[in-house]
């Protein structure tokens, strides 16, 4: 009996043994978990939200709200679109450029701010409400998150004032450097991933030409660009001179205008000279042809030469295309009708001219979203590419094989 129970006694701490051990040698061939690289999304024009408050010496309609006492929303706001009420958006949104001082500033009694940042929900959702149409980088959000990601932790928003070029967007940069900082330190010294959508790429090529190599390489870990304007697009010639209705049936391009010719940041969108030659035709009438290095004449006879100052102030920025030297990942769409250029009928400029098309993504130029290309040889770091056909500017940001780039990346 007692030989029975010892070898019994025996044959269970045997087998208990050969149990730890096995599962211990798995604990050491699984693979330890990789580290997150915490994400900061960096919105192009368009993609921040607004608050204004009003105390307005007058309106423009007797029905537009001349005082608040709160901020409230103006971008973006449905609601505030619809048809006359718009008008009273347009007066609240534009901005008014003092050729002096180089500065825009809002309407008399207008006070603005960007809400959220370092806070992902603002880039996530350009609609507080959360309307559909004001999804913005939510589809990558939501992946991130259901991946291990904690807002306004390891994913982080940066958004900023998209009315205004680089020239009046000093702090933005002191300020997105800061965040890329503290975001460092609260992810255990994890190097950052910066996500960017259309003049957001532009925005962070200045930023990280601003910034040390050493600090980028402590700090940095790589840029996605989804849709880059890196080089501007042809379509803001277009705006200066027609408006754009946003895609919407119930908007109109000239009730826009106003609003959207104000923006600096449309000038700074203008075509860079990295990719249009000086001699390239952008605005063609019977009498006369507008080039890109003639765009100021065009500006001119178009009787809103305020264009060219605002891209007079920005030329610095426009001019430097130094590569960035950070890891680079360019998402960007073709095949879509994209302006290239107008043909006016008459040498009447107030008329509505023919548009020329090619190819991109609807918005953005393949030349100047393939723009990141340019720098293959001129920096160490890699540069990838994804071509997603037949996907629209803003709807990239929602596309299966985009975010699934984005996930293969980060997390697999």
């Amino acid at each position: 009996m007692r030989t029975a129970s010892f070898l019994c006694f025996t044959f269970i701490i045997f087998v208990s043994q050969i149990v730890d051990n096995s599962e211990a040698s798995f604990i050491i061939r699984r693979a330890p978990k990789k580290p997150l690289s915490p994400v900061i999304f960096v919105p192009g024009d368009g993609g921040s939200q607004v608050d204004v408050k009003l105390n307005k010496p007058s309106t423009v309609h007797i029905f537009c709200t001349k005082a608040t006492k709160e901020y409230f929303n103006i971008w973006l706001n449905l609601e505030l679109l619809a048809p006359l009420i718009i008008d009273c958006w347009t007066d609240n949104a534009k901005l008014h450029y003092d050729n002096v001082t180089r500065t825009t500033s809002n309407s008399p009694g207008v006070e603005h701010r960007i809400p959220g940042w370092g806070d992902s929900e603002t880039v996530e959702w350009i609609d507080p409400s959360h309307a559909k149409q004001g999804a913005y980088f939510k589809s990558v959000g939501n992946m991130l998150v259901d991946n291990g990601y904690v807002r306004n932790v390891s994913m982080r928003g940066a958004p900023f004032d998209f009315r205004k070029g680089p020239s009046e967007l000093g702090q933005y940069f002191i300020d997105l450097k800061k965040l890329t900082e503290e975001t460092y330190d609260l992810n255990d010294h994890e190097p950052i991933t910066y996500i960017a959508h259309s003049m957001g790429a532009p925005m962070l090529m200045i930023f990280f030409q601003q910034q040390t190599e050493a600090w980028k390489e402590k700090y940095v870990k790589r840029m996605i660009t989804i849709a880059g304007a890196w080089a501007g697009s042809a379509k803001a010639v277009k705006v200066f001179a027609m408006g754009d209705d946003l895609g919407s049936l119930g908007l109109f391009a000239s009730e826009m205008k106003p609003m959207q010719i104000s923006m600096p940041s449309l000038a700074f969108l203008l075509p860079f000279p990295a990719v249009w030659k000086p001699d390239e035709v952008l605005v063609s009438t019977p009498r006369r042809n507008y080039t890109h290095s003639q765009l100021n004449e065009f500006f001119t006879d178009l009787g809103y030469p305020i264009a060219w100052e605002m891209r007079k102030d920005n030329l610095k920025f426009v001019e430097n295309f130094a590569p960035p030297n950070v890891e680079i990942h360019c998402l960007y769409s073709t095949k879509m009708k994209t302006v290239e250029g107008l043909r006016y009928k008459s040498n009447d400029l107030s008329s509505t001219p023919e548009l020329i098309y090619g190819d991109g993504d609807g918005s953005v130029n393949l030349r100047s979203s393939q723009a990141c290309t340019l720098w293959r040889g001129l920096q160490k770091q890699s540069i990838s590419t994804l071509n997603v056909e037949k996907v629209e500017h803003f709807e990239i940001l929602h596309n299966e094989k985009v975010v699934n780039y984005i996930k293969d990346l980060m997390i697999n």
